[in-house]
């Protein structure tokens, strides 16, 4: 009789676990195949709706960057809605959560942690099942902090561009934004009539707000990729105090056409040569153009690709051949052409070296370069992700580590140029972004713009740059159009001011 009731036993604990296997593998292991399959795609938006979706927030775990709320409709069959707080402050970032448009940004590349469907969840969403608690996504901790955010919104103001800030010791992302944004919530919620008018508003504006200028734009850098010039120069071992050539301007190999330094004036007062640390330090383009057709292509192509920058054959397509840089969200590196695209021509070396020609790059790339040269010669790709954590306990279920991309320099030559960067704040064209009590590094830009077009105005900088301190932040600014000085705006005037008032805010 006994081992009749243990055989029954046996047969009921059995019939239990494949019971409970299968509504485990219908509810999670497949749950995502059936729900994608075009049939359920009304209802799995409706279920998608019945979860409370988690939390992205800013790096103090206080400041809510995104969030499900109840729908304060009790007839809606959509139980949560989408919340964006800060609107288009965070905009670009997070990006929307619609339920006719998709989704975009972090949303996006964090919607199995956010969904609450992840393998990390496998294990809560069986306890959630077994105990009839509804299922919640997790939180994502991003390394955003606040007060730079929004340093970043006053400093720019009206004018249209991008800042971008990091972590040189890391690649953690302290704040990126991007004027024009756009406010993600209209786009997540609200009848349907509605999300289609706001979709149609953000989708027709002439400045399309649905692309970040600071890290889905490319742009010419101008003077700024002198860091990369000098960057090549130092590592093949010609300093600082090298001397160069120093006409007034530079006639380009098979052209009849010239460099001129900016304003057409003549750099070190018109002496016969300068140093390469004096012209870096006046942004003088001769020099510079001299040092790039004296590097040749293949160095300079190779530092350019040492700092991320995919190869382009612009012969053929402008299209990246090798996107390098890793980030959580879509993103273009900056491009500079293969070292075939010099060959017998000289003069598009020369314009290369200055940050003309087919050199493309933005804020996020031209931070990093900045970040890796404060730190050392040490890049890291950047990092928007820090964590996720279970936000019903609270517990970091996975943690997104630095990831140290490259070395595209010595210590040494980091050492040298963070010195000849120092020079350009606190005596050169770079001069209105200097801290009291704070020693800056940085170099300015000014880039040709299309005919007719003002300039766009660059500065990159980190800070604190003094002898033996580690910099805590590498910041990098674009102005488009001149901003509001037209014609005569270079980085120096108007976008080192804005790099000075995001350092403050973070350094205090």
């Amino acid at each position: 009789m006994d081992r009749q009731i243990r055989r029954l036993g046996i047969a009921f604990v059995a019939l239990f676990a494949v019971l409970f296997a299968q509504v485990a593998y219908v509810q999670v292991i497949a749950a995502d195949r059936i729900a994608n399959q075009p049939a359920n795609a009304a209802r799995q938006i409706r279920a998608e709706y019945a979860v409370e979706r988690g939390q992205i927030l800013a790096y103090d775990r206080r400041t809510v960057l995104a969030e499900s709320v109840p729908n304060p409709d009790p007839d809606s069959q959509y139980r949560f809605i989408r919340s964006y707080p800060f609107g288009e402050l965070y905009g670009q970032l997070t990006g929307y959560y619609s339920r006719i448009y998709g989704r975009s940004g972090l949303e996006q590349a964090m919607n199995p942690y956010l969904a609450g469907t992840a393998p990390e969840f496998t294990t809560q969403n069986l306890t959630d099942i077994i105990l009839g608690r509804p299922k919640q996504g997790g939180t994502v901790l991003t390394t955003l902090v606040p007060r730079v955010q929004r340093a970043m919104q006053l400093a720019l103001g009206d004018l249209h561009g991008a800042v971008v800030a990091i972590d040189p010791t890391n690649g953690d992302v302290l704040g990126m934004y991007s004027n024009p944004g756009y406010d993600p919530e209209p786009l997540s919620t609200g009848t349907t009539q509605e999300m289609e008018a706001a979709w149609r508003e953000v989708t027709s504006a002439p400045d399309t707000p649905l692309v970040a200028h600071a890290f889905q734009d490319l742009y010419l850098p101008g003077s700024t990729f002198k860091t990369v010039t000098a960057s090549a120069s130092l590592e093949h071992g010609w300093g600082p105090l090298k001397e160069w050539p120093n006409p007034h301007h530079l006639e380009l190999p098979g052209t009849e056409a010239h460099i001129e330094n900016f304003g057409d004036s003549y750099c070190a007062g018109g002496a016969k040569t300068v140093t390469m640390g004096g012209a870096f330090q006046d942004s003088c383009n001769v020099p510079f153009a001299e040092i790039g057709m004296a590097l040749k292509a293949e160095r300079m192509s190779g530092q350019a690709q040492a700092y991320g920058f995919c190869r382009t054959e612009p012969t053929i397509s402008l299209a990246c051949q090798d996107q390098t840089i890793p980030f959580v969200l879509p993103w273009e590196v900056g491009h500079f052409p293969d070292s075939m695209y010099f060959e017998n021509n000289e003069a598009a070396l020369a314009r290369s070296a200055i940050g003309l020609d087919n050199v493309l790059t933005n804020p996020l790339h031209l931070a990093l370069v900045a970040a890796a040269i404060g730190n050392g010669g040490t890049m890291y790709a950047p990092r928007l992700v820090a964590e996720i954590r279970d936000a019903t306990t609270g517990q970091t279920i996975k943690t997104f580590q630095p990831d140290e991309f490259s070395h595209p320099l010595t210590a040494d030559s980091a050492a040298q140029l963070r010195v000849m960067m120092v020079s350009v704040v606190a005596g050169g064209t770079g001069s209105a972004a200097q801290i009291d009590g704070t020693v800056v590094a940085g170099k300015t830009g000014t880039a040709t713009n299309g005919d007719d077009v003002p300039p766009n105005a660059w500065f990159t900088s980190f800070a604190p740059a003094g002898p033996g301190q580690t910099p805590r932040i590498a910041v990098a600014v674009i102005v488009l159009d001149g901003g509001d000085i037209g014609n005569e705006a270079t980085g120096g005037q108007i976008a080192a001011p804005i790099a000075k008032q995001v350092m403050e805010a973070y350094l205090g």
